[in-house]
Order: structure tokens, then C-alpha cells, then sequence
């Protein structure tokens, strides 16, 4: 269930176990299956029975039916039913009752051949792995540098939290160089998978889960690659995917087609950025904080007083856009950022159709981004964008729509929107005489 894509605790509550017994499962795996569940597991032997035939063997017991026929109707001989039962029947109540489940996990328990990873096994190798995976880093004179203090709480560093300072080479770069450090010594090999398991696994591989802080993600769990496929936005359909937008939009040949963003200063201070595809024409969004903002600590999940929640963004693009003409206003592309949350209300507010950018492909919006990149020369990285007023923005606004463009020919975006605007009047006059 789990590799389908479900989370841990609804794969529980699929298969009839407790949710926190099927998430303590998960952690102890270290979020990787067992190895005769993963797909390139060899598909079990018929040489020994398996649940399906123990689970007829327990009906047909109860129906009295002798082992001889039960045999029979298995196609199994006789003595192996009868060492079945005898080996794998359920006592610890103090009776002698056959269940299928129980036989089965007798029977892979007594089927266990452990082998010894060669981490542990190998303690020059294993002293190599940790060596370069969490050894400590050192100024050029030789002193080792600690680092920030950090704790290891069994799972994923937080956001914007110290990591730990290690040489952290990944497990692919240590595979890769024992063959360059020791070319001659096959005993110091070792997989890059091998030493991910030893890492997320407990007991396999002699190495400490902690270490997993190491590791470029920091990661205390291996996803399932399903549940990462299944990640996104509730609010993005296929529907409205950047896919489905009109093809005019994407040689530039009709206007009105907008490409939008926010730009992110200090203490999560925020400007909104729109940009008209063909002309480049840039409107800046003024998101001023919320009342309440900085008066006490963040609440989680709490309401947005940064400025640049959804509907003070919604109400922000409304008011900038909704004065121009219809055919200034035939689409907006953005990224996939939970600002746009109430898209489908600007959509009715503005006749605005909304169409989203697949995740991490910033070229989708290349417009924007350049356009983004122009306007930190006014508002660097690292700034309280908060600080600039409405007219500020309009200020560098205008700065931006009056430089010549060499795409427009050395044209300004403002001269190139006036003539759009004059040729469609001229158009309308002429069609009415």
C-alpha cells in the first residue's frame, strides 16, 4: 500500500492494523520495503507452501476434512500437510490449533537465513564510510571546525535549522572513490545501496540512523517514490496545467497573455510581480501586512499576516488587471506557489483564466523571471520589501516600463502597449463605419 503511494498511517487502516503499529513499522524499515516484497524479488519457490495454501489447509481443517484428501486437493504429498500442521500449528494458548497466518510467519521465521552485512563484517570499510560520511571538516592549518550545535531527533532537519558540519560525501561518491583509494583491495567495495540501507535500516550495516544528517537530504526516512509522485498543490487540476494553455500564447503573437510571481525579502516581506508576454509591460502588487503581524510569535498554520496569502494576492491581481481592456486579459501563468490558492476566484473577479507552470520549471515563466531579476537592482535579496509604498512600486513601475527593450526593437514596454491600445481603437472605429 504503502509503495502505491498511500502514507503509512492509511496503508495501516487498509491492511486491519492499528495506525501507530503500521508507522512504527515504517520507521523501523527505515520507510524501505522488506526484500522479498520489492519488485525484483524472485516470486517464492512452489517448492514450499504458501499463505494461500495455508489459509485452504486451515478451512478444511475446520470442515474435518482428513489430510489425505486435503493433500489431494493441493496437489501436495500427504507427509508435507502432515509436517505442516505439526511444525507450524498455533500453542501458546495452550492448544493445538492451526491458523494461517500464524503457520505463515513460523514458517519465514524458520525460513531466515540472516546473512552478515559487509559493514559489519568489514570494520576497515565501515570505518572508511564514516569516515567521509560524517568525519569532522578542518581549517586550512589543520584545527577541526565543530560546527553549530545540532540534535538528532529521529527525523528530517527542520526548515531553516542549523545542519550538522560533516565532510558528508554521498554514499555514490564513497563507493566511487574506494576504487581510486584502494585499487587493488576488492574487500574495500562497496555498493552506494548498500550503504543507504546500512544507513535507514536498524541493525543492518553496523551505522548509526543519527548519521542520516549527513546525508544532502537529511533524510531519516527513505519516500516511497509513489508518495513523492502523489506530492502538490490540492488545488492544481490537469486541467489548468501551463499544457493547456491557449498555443498563442507561446510565440507572443497576440497580447494579453501575463506571466505572474512574488519576489520574497526579509521577514517574509513580499512584492507581486505580473508581466505581459509580449510587450514586457510589468505591474507591481503592493502586499502590505496584516494587522497583527510581528506582535507575537508565528502561529502555525495560522492566518497569512505576512501580506501574500491567497486572497490578498487574489485581491491584489484584481485590482491591477481588471482595468484593462478584454483583450489585454486572455491568461495568467504562475508557479505552483499557495499564494494562488483562490485562483478560480480571480478566474470569475477578473476574466482572468489561471494556467500553473509544471514544479521546478522556472523557464516556463522565463518572462517573469527575467523581469524578476531586473527589479533586485531596486529591491536586493535580503531587504524588508515592506518598506515600499504603493507609489514606490509605481515609481519602479514606470522606471521599467520606460527603458527601450532591444526584443522590442528598442521600444519601451509603455510604447508598445500604446500602440496595441491605438491599433485596437483604430480596428473598432473602422469595424462600426
Amino acid at each position: 500500500m504503502i509503495a502505491l503511494g498511500l502514507s503509512s498511517e492509511d496503508a495501516a487502516a487498509r491492511t486491519g492494523i492499528s495506525q501507530p503499529v503500521g508507522t512504527r513499522w515504517f520507521r523501523k524499515a527505515g520507510g524501505m520495503p522488506p526484500s522479498h516484497l520489492a519488485p525484483s524479488a524472485a516470486a517464492p519457490s512452489r517448492r514450499y507452501l504458501c499463505l494461500e495454501e495455508r489459509e485452504e489447509i486451515a478451512l478444511l481443517l475446520v470442515q474435518n476434512v482428513g489430510l489425505r484428501e486435503i493433500a489431494r486437493r493441493l496437489g501436495r504429498a500427504a507427509s508435507t500437510i502432515s509436517r505442516e500442521i505439526r511444525r507450524n500449528a498455533a500453542t501458546r494458548s495452550g492448544g493445538f490449533e492451526y491458523r494461517a497466518t500464524t503457520a505463515q510467519w513460523h514458517a519465514e521465521r524458520a525460513a531466515e537465513r540472516p546473512k552478515a552485512a559487509k559493514l559489519a563484517t568489514n570494520a576497515a570499510l565501515r570505518q572508511y564510510v564514516q569516515d567521509r560520511l560524517s568525519g569532522h571538516i578542518s581549517h586550512p592549518g589543520g584545527s577541526v571546525v565543530v560546527g553549530p550545535p545540532t540534535a538528532w531527533k529521529g527525523r528530517r532537519h527542520g526548515r531553516r535549522q542549523s545542519r550538522r558540519w560533516a565532510k558528508a560525501w554521498s554514499p555514490e561518491q564513497i563507493a566511487g572513490r574506494l576504487r581510486i583509494d584502494f585499487p587493488g583491495d576488492e574487500t574495500m567495495r562497496i555498493s552506494h545501496e548498500a550503504i543507504y540501507q546500512a544507513l535507514y535500516i536498524q541493525g543492518r550495516g553496523a551505522l548509526r540512523r543519527e548519521l542520516t544528517a549527513c546525508l544532502r537530504t537529511g533524510r531519516a526516512l527513505r519516500v516511497p517514490r509513489a508518495r513523492t509522485a502523489g506530492r502538490g498543490k490540492s488545488f492544481v487540476t490537469s486541467e489548468i496545467m501551463i499544457s493547456e494553455r491557449p498555443a498563442e500564447a507561446a510565440d507572443r503573437a497576440v497580447p494579453g497573455h501575463w506571466e505572474g510571481d512574488l519576489i520574497i525579502g526579509l521577514n517574509r516581506s513580499a512584492i507581486g510581480t505580473l508581466v505581459e508576454r509580449q510587450t514586457r509591460l510589468t505591474l507591481l502588487l503592493h502586499l502590505p501586512r496584516m494587522p497583527g503581524h510581528g506582535d507575537g510569535p508565528r502561529v502555525k498554520n495560522g492566518p497569512p499576516l505576512a501580506g501574500h496569502g491567497a486572497e490578498a494576492v487574489r485581491d491584489a491581481i484584481v485590482r491591477s488587471i481588471v482595468h484593462l481592456p478584454r483583450h489585454l486579459r486572455r491568461s495568467l501563468s504562475w508557479d505552483q506557489g499557495s499564494e494562488m490558492a483562490r485562483h478560480a476566484e480571480l478566474t470569475v473577479a477578473a476574466d482572468l483564466p489561471v494556467y500553473f507552470c509544471d514544479p521546478h520549471s522556472p523557464w516556463q515563466r522565463g518572462t517573469n523571471e527575467n523581469t524578476n531579476g531586473l527589479l533586485r537592482q531596486y529591491f536586493p535579496k535580503g531587504t524588508d520589501l515592506s518598506l515600499h509604498g504603493p507609489d514606490d512600486l509605481e515609481a519602479v513601475a514606470a522606471a521599467l516600463n520606460g527603458r527601450p527593450r532591444k526584443t522590442l526593437g528598442w521600444r519601451t514596454p509603455a510604447e508598445a502597449l500604446d500602440a496595441l491600445l491605438t491599433n485596437a481603437e483604430t480596428d473598432h472605429v473602422a469595424t462600426t463605419g
